[in-house]
């Protein structure tokens, strides 16, 4: 369930119907382009992104603070710490 933090990202990435290792590669470019505290929220189809981008964002300055899956569209909100 994605809760209403009632803060809208500061980008937005769609993936959707990229397949490994795109959505992972995508993900983290983005991610280090980023400022310290900005949001990205990241749209996949591709199931493999549920456990590719949290062991990616392990080593980048970032964290998952939401996620979704639902409807064939993997949501996740991560945040540059």
């Amino acid at each position: 369930m994605l809760l209403d933090t009632g803060h809208k990202e500061d980008r937005v990435l769609d993936l959707r119907g990229l397949t490994c290792p795109m959505p992972a590669l995508k993900t983290k470019k983005a991610v280090v382009s980023m400022e310290p505290g900005q949001t990205l929220k990241v749209l996949a189809t591709d199931r493999a992104t549920l456990t590719d981008i949290p062991a990616l964002l392990k080593r980048l300055d970032a964290e998952i603070i939401q996620v979704e899956d639902k409807d064939e569209t993997i949501t996740f909100i991560i945040k540059r710490k």
